[in-house]
């Protein structure tokens, strides 16, 4: 009989399963949301309703016990300080998770861990892209034709450079279009030139 047998093993050693645990910790805490398979998630969500629970009591003896789960000074700093004071009137249950379906790969079932105050923010185009756009979009129209002159030019000056410069530019264009076309040896040359 298994005492003590609560908890996923998630296929993992124990300092492997709780780094990794440490590591989405800290991903949560920078991006606010993340996206895992549901037995990780459900997992994470004791840990990481615990820490936020430390980050709100803000005691210096809280910074430490959080710092065994987030070691990085400026993500606890950004718990402390951003994250805990949002769910000061709330008693529990900081975190949501929502079911993504099979995972492509494996059929793994997924889901996002998030905060349930997080709110998808749109990134606004920047201000200097759509002066950019219309830089590129003139240019881009002076461009071809710079270029379109250019190749005239070159074709201008093989030109006159006479047969050689024709037999050497098509065998290489024989050998571009079929790559596996055999190599010719030296022996069918020497018969057909004497």
């Amino acid at each position: 009989m298994r005492h003590n047998a609560a908890g996923r093993k998630l296929g993992r050693t124990t300092p492997h399963r709780l780094a990794m645990f440490r590591n989405q910790l800290a991903s949560l805490v920078t991006q606010e949301r993340i996206v895992t398979t549901i037995s990780k998630a459900k997992e994470l969500r004791p840990l990481a309703e615990r820490v936020i629970t430390q980050g709100k009591r803000g005691t210096v003896h809280a910074r430490r016990l959080v710092g065994r789960w987030i070691p990085n000074r400026d993500l606890i700093q950004k718990l402390f300080d951003e994250i805990a004071p949002r769910f000061s009137s709330r008693n529990g249950g900081y975190l949501r998770i929502v079911r993504l379906g099979a995972r492509q790969g494996d059929g793994a079932e997924m889901a996002i861990l998030e905060f349930v105050d997080f709110q998808l923010k749109k990134k606004a185009a920047p201000p200097a892209d759509t002066k950019g756009k219309k830089a590129k979009a003139e240019e881009g129209e002076a461009e071809p034709e710079a270029k379109a002159a250019k190749p005239k030019k070159e074709k201008a000056a093989k030109a006159p450079a006479g047969k050689k410069a024709s037999a050497k530019s098509s065998p290489k264009a024989k050998t571009t279009k079929s790559p596996i076309a055999p190599k010719k040896t030296s022996a069918p040359k020497k018969v057909g030139g004497g």
